[in-house]
């Protein structure tokens, strides 16, 4: 099937200003074109012409009359069909037909499935990129392997993970795809045409584990994520809740990958004061990050309505600052706010109002009268709406050439609280 949400030219052929095309219409236009030549050369003729022999009382023989009849209209008609009915074929675009469609679902490492489909019109040396959209929109069906060569029969197909929706793009040689952007790269320069379509079927979100925590339910992650510039893998044995209801995050390794923790609310909680309590995070190694952060999945234009606190191992002596308050995108002047967390246990607080973001972070157990501040910064520009933002807490490793993670580790989150 061809889907209509291609961007850029499609197949299309003129007559006279993006009339359609048909064999029909050409030999109705011809005649029509014929006819009226006939048509307006004889009613000059008969009307001005013969009119003037005749004001002079003079005739004109029949077989000559007939001659000057054709003289005229083959020459002068000539001239007006070249004017008027004059038959335009533009060479058609390119347009790209999916014939497989994966179905629509949360991504992650070991979710794939094939997708193909077929292209018209595309110039030698022209190739497939395919994204799958989930979360941001990711190159397939990897990185280092974008490219889908497109058969002799014009078809193409490729394995790609899933996603919810999915992107075919139609690029020339010298192009050079991005291995993840917020937003599907559009038509222009080295991409010829854009086609999106979405996965089949009713949305799914990728298999989660379950745990209770401070009196709240929270799924499990258990698929790959590249949050931190490299790919981890998640387990939800890596996150669990002591005795004592405190919530234990892990990083070990498996198989040759270090697998990671995530835990994240079932529902929004909107704007309001969200808190979590940790215990001492001086041991981390450089490599290993705690994060409390906002994120909706299906706001990828919107930066994900993400804002974060992050606190690590100290990865140079030198500097001091080992933690930050973010709101996303990092890069924009004023969305970062580096700070030293001093070790033991910390509170750190997140106030989300419109138009405000104002992170602290306590020593000891408590945000409340008498507790001692250790920094804070409120954010005004950029301020996202929740949406449907809900609240992660994270335990990953982050890529790093000078510091490679080198041993298991493990942060205690004693209590989460929320304020509206």
């Amino acid at each position: 099937m061809i889907l209509d949400h291609s961007v850029g030219p499609t197949r299309s052929t003129r007559f006279q200003g993006e009339r359609p095309e048909g064999p029909g219409l050409k030999l109705f236009t011809e005649q029509t074109c014929y006819i009226l030549s006939v048509k307006i050369w004889s009613d000059m003729f008969a009307g001005e012409y013969l009119h003037g022999f005749a004001g002079r009382g003079a005739s004109v023989p029949p077989k000559k009359l007939a001659r000057m009849l054709i003289l005229m209209l083959g020459t002068l008609g000539f001239g007006f069909a070249g004017y008027g009915c004059h038959y335009q074929k533009v060479s058609a675009g390119p347009s790209i037909e999916f014939t497989h469609i994966p179905p629509a679902a949360q991504g992650g490492r070991e979710r794939v499935d094939t997708i193909s489909g077929r292209v018209s019109n595309a110039r030698p040396k022209q190739q497939i990129v395919i994204y799958a959209h989930s979360g941001q929109w990711w190159v397939q069906p990897w990185p280092e392997h974008p490219f889908t060569p497109i058969k002799a029969d014009s078809t193409w197909s490729t394995e790609t993970h899933l996603g919810f929706e999915y992107a075919a793009l139609l690029v020339d040689p010298d192009y050079q795809p991005l291995p993840r952007t917020d937003v599907v790269p559009t038509q222009g320069a080295s991409v010829a045409l854009v086609t999106i379509v979405k996965g089949v079927g009713t949305p799914q979100l990728a298999p989660a584990g379950s745990l209770k925590f401070s009196g709240y339910d929270w799924s499990v992650r258990k698929i790959a994520s590249d949050k931190g510039g490299t790919n981890n893998l998640y387990d939800s044995e890596n996150a669990w809740t002591d005795a004592s209801g405190a919530l234990h995050m892990q990083i070990k390794k498996k198989s040759d990958s270090w697998s990671c923790a995530e835990i994240y609310q079932n529902r929004s909680l909107g704007y309001g004061t969200y808190s979590v309590t940790v215990r001492n995070t001086s041991p981390l190694e450089p490599a290993a990050v705690f994060s409390m952060f906002t994120f909706d999945e299906w706001a990828s234009e919107e930066r994900f309505r993400e804002m974060d606190v992050e606190v690590g191992g100290r990865s140079d002596v030198a500097n001091s600052n080992n933690a930050r308050y973010v709101i996303q995108p990092l890069y924009i002047p004023g969305n970062l706010f580096p700070f030293a967390a001093p070790s033991g246990t910390l509170t750190y607080v997140l106030r989300w109002e419109s138009g405000h973001a104002t992170f602290k972070t306590f020593r000891g157990r408590s945000s409340g009268a008498g507790a001692q501040l250790v920094s804070e910064h409120e954010f005004t520009a950029g301020i996202p709406v929740p949406g449907k933002a809900i609240l992660r807490l994270i335990f990953y490793v982050v890529a790093s050439d000078k510091n490679p993670m080198r041993k298991p580790s493990e942060v205690v989150v004693e209590k989460f609280e929320y304020l509206p």
